[in-house]
């Protein structure tokens, strides 16, 4: 309590843990991830706080040993997802009416149950539903999701307790009221960060909204998991509805229903298009006009000057674009390299790109694991393939794949001498970089081009050494990237520090990790309450 308010503990990001051999927390993942392996969990939809079986199963296996069924998920059909719509309006009043306070110590209590006793639970299961490293499930499915509800509930703080109150002259009292949006919202989530399918339903909730969630069909068991951890902190029933199911059932009931008051959206451009037009096409049906957040594709770029730091360049190349199999939205998929410094550095980054290790994430000393699912596999081998075919292409780094026991792709790296060739300019979604190698008096035209070859503009890097060179690039690519980084790998944004998000095809660039995002669901209201009224209608200048 500061000055009369509430006021919640000052977050702070969550360190992350090392699993180093011999460590507590990793012998304790490794009992964990054993005792998940060992079991078929039954995953049914949780409506109005519910567990509901519907007896249409479909099964979840491990991507990097797709014969070894983690779960069955029962999908939801029709009448689930009314049913879900209807619990979420039904618990909007109590929600939304509840102090923020209130809302917020639910999902504080669910941050420190993640940080603590269900650590490993969650850990586990994204490692094993999405084939994330310890390292990798450790940053996303722990520490940034812990980082989303401490920090989300701070950002909620100052929202309601440092808004500006407006201006009231003698004799009126001015207020803006805090309101959540009228209706549900309608969360649809990506595979490839547990933090951030726990963050899209639970940021809107924290601002006092109910919604429906429908969750990646790749990432069914970690999600059902956060979603139990949410109800174990507290979460009412009805606040958020988990459905699993079908985009053309669980997609086309929600974005048709008249109570439809937002879409908080992750992953791909094309679906993320589809929707804004559905939602267009719909607007005389809805009762309000949606929020839609979106965040999707990206083509995120590195960019060296000739004059750089030669070994950190070759760090962020191999992590941001391998880490995770490539499969971020962030990750580093093409890069512009002066010819002074490729023929520097060429052989060494081909020679430890060649040491990454590669199969069962739990397996510590395996560095990355398999792509998603076969659909992903099938795409990013016709990349592969259609490079190796074509004259103006090299591969340098890997080339192979093999799907016989998991969805494997050797990290790949392709010279290309068309810098608008398409594996430049296309979202692969896989552990594939492509470099187009510039004359090193090319710098300022590479920065154009850079800029104009992709629709995309989520993240990017420039590696330079000096201050010109880099306010140079700056200006350059000032609209190219939404997270812009300067001698880093274009990955790894952290909650509170580097709030994320894109524009161009990359989404509506609404920050995730910033109040910028809470601000989306809400809507205020102005009243004006007057204490002493005009009694006559009449003006003087009437007389």
């Amino acid at each position: 309590m500061v000055n009369g308010i509430f006021q919640p503990p000052t977050p702070n990001n969550e360190p992350v843990m090392g699993f180093l051999p011999g460590s507590h927390e990793r012998i304790e993942l490794q009992a964990e991830l054993a005792k998940q392996m060992a079991e078929v969990v039954e995953i049914p939809c949780i409506i109005n706080g519910k567990e509901v079986w519907t007896g249409n199963i479909v099964e979840q296996v491990m991507p990097h040993n797709h014969s070894h069924v983690l779960a069955k998920v029962h999908l939801a059909g029709e009448q689930e997802v009314k049913d879900a719509i209807n619990a979420s309006l039904q618990a909007h009043k109590a929600w939304s009416t509840m102090p923020w306070e209130a809302r917020g110590a639910i999902f504080l209590k669910a941050a420190t149950m993640l940080a603590g006793e269900r650590r490993h639970e969650i850990n586990a299961s994204t490692m094993l539903n999405q084939s994330k490293t310890c390292h990798q499930a450790e940053i996303d499915s722990a520490c940034e999701l812990i980082d989303f509800w401490r920090f989300n509930v701070d950002y909620a703080r100052a929202i309601y307790e440092d808004l500006q109150p407006p201006i009231s002259p003698d004799g009126v009292w001015n207020q803006s009221e805090i309101r959540p949006l009228e209706g549900f919202v309608f969360s649809i989530t990506p595979f490839n960060f547990t933090s951030i399918a726990g963050n899209l339903p639970s940021c809107a909730a924290i601002m006092g909204n109910t919604g429906v969630w429908k969750p990646s069909r790749n990432s069914y068991v970690s999600n059902y998991r956060i979603m139990k951890l949410m109800m174990d902190a507290g979460l009412p029933a009805g606040v958020i509805n988990f459905i699993p199911g079908k985009a053309s059932v669980v997609g086309d009931i929600c974005m048709s229903h008249p109570d439809l008051a937002g879409i908080h959206f992750t992953g791909s451009t094309g679906v993320f298009r589809k929707l804004w037009r559905d939602i267009a096409n719909n607007l005389e049906n809805l009762r309000s006009y949606p929020r839609i957040v979106g965040e999707t594709g990206g083509k995120d770029f590195i960019v060296a000057h000739p004059e750089c730091d030669e070994e950190a360049l070759s760090v962020a190349l191999l992590r941001g674009s391998f880490e995770f199999q490539g499969q971020k939205c962030s990750a580093a998929s093409r890069a512009y390299i002066p010819a002074s410094v490729w023929g520097r550095i060429g052989s060494k980054y081909c020679a430890e790109v060649g040491k990454i290790t590669m199969g069962d994430v739990s397996v510590f000393s395996n560095y990355i694991g398999a792509v998603i699912d076969k659909k992903s596999f099938d795409n990013i081998a016709g990349y592969i393939d259609r490079a190796k075919a074509d004259s103006g292409c090299t591969i340098v780094t890997g080339g192979n794949y093999d799907d016989s026991v998991g969805y494997f792709v050797e990290p790949t790296t392709i010279l290309c001498e068309d810098p608008m060739y398409e594996s430049m300019a296309q979202e692969i979604f896989g552990p594939v970089l492509s470099i187009h190698v510039y004359q090193d008096s090319e710098y300022e035209n590479i920065l154009r081009i850079c800029d104009s070859t992709s629709e995309y503009a989520l993240t990017g890097s420039i590696f330079a050494k000096h201050r010109q060179d880099i306010e140079f690039a700056k200006d350059a690519l000032r609209f190219s990237a939404g997270n812009f980084y300067i001698n880093d790998k274009p990955t790894g944004a952290v909650v509170g520090q580097q709030p994320f998000g894109g524009a161009r095809g990359s989404g509506t660039n609404d920050k995730a990790g910033s109040p910028l995002n809470l601000l989306r669901w809400v809507s205020p209201r102005s009243i004006k309450e007057t204490f002493a009224p005009p009694k006559s209608w009449t003006y003087g200048f009437l007389e």
